[in-house]
């Protein structure tokens, strides 16, 4: 006598451990997500970094630089 047929997809164990391994990803991907990416950067400058990009002016150079002299 052949056997029946599992009659709900879950009653298979790979069924239930592919489920599994994929909630398990689902989780670490977002509490990944709310870790590191939960807030946007802000470059400093970026908008006279954009404006010189777009708009091709010459960008001045920082005041509060100071370059070191050769001894």
């Amino acid at each position: 006598m052949p056997e029946r047929a599992p009659t709900s997809p879950w009653r298979i164990p790979l069924v239930r451990e592919i489920a599994v391994i994929l909630l398990i990803k689902l989780a670490l991907l977002l509490g990944i997500k709310a870790i590191w990416f939960n807030e946007p950067t802000v470059p400093l400058d970026g908008q006279q970094r954009v404006e010189t990009h777009l708009l091709g002016k010459p960008a001045t150079p920082p005041s509060d630089t100071t370059e070191e002299k050769p001894r």
